[in-house]
C-alpha cells in the first residue's frame, strides 16, 4: 500500500475519519465556507443550490448539490481537510464513483479548498504513500476492499 519512492498523493493524518486521542482532535472543514464557495459554485453554473447535507459520523464528508439546468452534481466535502470531490451520485461512501470536476469547480479553489480531479480520486493505492496510516486504518482498508485513495478520503467506516 505504500510507494515511499515515488507516491502521487501523501495521505495526511486525519484523511480517513480515525483519529488517536494522543494525536489531539483532526482539524474541522469550515461549513459556513463550504455553503459559501457551493452558491458562488451554482451561480457561476447559471444554476441552483439543491440539498446540503452535514456529515454524520461515521462520514468522513459532507454532500451538496448543484443543479446546472438537468443535470445534478454531488459534489463531496472532506470533514477534516479541505479537499472537494465530485460524484455521480449520493451513496454513503465511495470508491471509484467520481467525476471530473464541472468548469465552475475554479469556485471552490478561490477560498482554499483544494478540488480533487478524477484521476487522482481512482488513483491506486500503490501509487499513495499511506505511511502515516494505523494499522487499524490499514485493517479498514482491506476489510472494506479500497483500493483507491478517493475510497480512503470518502468513506463511512465504522
Amino acid at each position: 500500500m505504500v510507494n515511499d519512492e515515488n507516491p502521487g498523493f501523501t495521505i495526511p493524518r486525519g484523511a480517513t475519519g480515525f483519529f488517536r486521542p494522543m494525536d489531539g482532535p483532526l482539524p474541522e472543514t469550515d461549513l459556513p465556507t463550504f455553503r459559501t464557495a457551493l452558491y458562488a459554485a451554482a451561480r457561476a453554473a447559471g444554476g441552483n443550490v439543491g440539498q446540503l447535507k452535514r456529515r454524520a459520523y461515521p462520514h468522513t464528508f459532507h454532500t451538496a448539490t448543484v443543479i446546472d439546468g438537468t443535470r445534478e452534481y454531488v459534489i463531496l466535502c472532506h470533514a477534516h481537510h479541505r479537499w472537494i470531490a465530485f460524484a455521480q451520485e449520493r451513496r454513503g461512501w465511495y470508491s471509484e464513483q467520481f467525476l471530473a470536476p464541472p468548469p465552475w469547480a475554479h469556485t471552490f479553489t478561490q477560498v482554499g479548498f483544494v478540488v480533487l480531479t478524477y484521476e487522482q480520486l481512482t488513483m491506486p493505492l500503490s501509487n499513495v504513500d499511506t505511511s502515516v496510516l494505523t494499522p487499524g486504518e490499514r485493517r479498514e482498508v482491506r476489510f472494506y476492499g479500497i483500493t483507491t485513495l478517493g475510497g480512503v478520503l470518502f468513506n463511512a467506516w465504522d
